[in-house]
């Protein structure tokens, strides 16, 4: 199987992150991304205020994975975004 564009650019190393998948070359999560834009957060204002060391092509490869592994990224954005994990750092 050839490997499409999305593969260069989403990563999962067990060491970093929880082996959860990562834009290749950063410890952004693919469930950073995506919860973002969810909350209403545009391609545009992600790449200049929230990561700016991404491009527009890594933003996309996380739409791309998102869109063939929802099951296994919804349930990180939940978590991360659960009052429980918010207040434990309290």
């Amino acid at each position: 199987m050839e490997p499409t564009e999305t593969d260069h650019y989403i990563v999962q190393t067990p060491e970093v992150r929880g082996g959860n998948p990562i834009v290749a070359g950063t410890r952004i999560g693919v469930h950073d991304v995506i919860g973002l834009l969810q909350n209403g957060e545009s391609v545009d204002t992600l790449l200049e205020t929230c990561f700016p060391s991404l491009n527009r092509s890594q933003v996309h490869a996380c739409l791309a994975y998102y869109q063939t592994h929802r099951g296994e990224i919804d349930p990180l954005i939940e978590l991360q975004a659960s009052p429980f994990r918010l207040n434990a750092h309290l």
